[in-house]
């Protein structure tokens, strides 16, 4: 059983910060944004992220790069 996989799709993820809790530890909040051609770079990627919540009022934190293959049996 041959397994071919094939890129279909990529999203960027990004963590900021929205504030403190009482304890003071951060409040992370969590947006995807999909559509990420495959072929871009994780450079090119990165870099619009950090472009995007440079224009945002709070900090970025983390970012992510999910990329999804399709699995197909080559056998059936």
């Amino acid at each position: 059983m041959a397994v071919i996989s094939s890129a279909k799709d990529s999203v960027l993820v990004v963590t900021y910060q929205v504030g403190l809790n009482e304890l003071g530890a951060p409040i992370l909040r969590q947006r995807s944004f999909p559509n990420v051609l495959v072929g871009a770079s994780d450079q090119d990627v990165f870099e619009v992220a950090n472009a995007l919540y440079a224009l945002q009022q709070y900090p970025l934190t983390a970012v992510r790069r999910d990329n999804r293959f399709e699995l197909v049996d080559q056998g059936a």
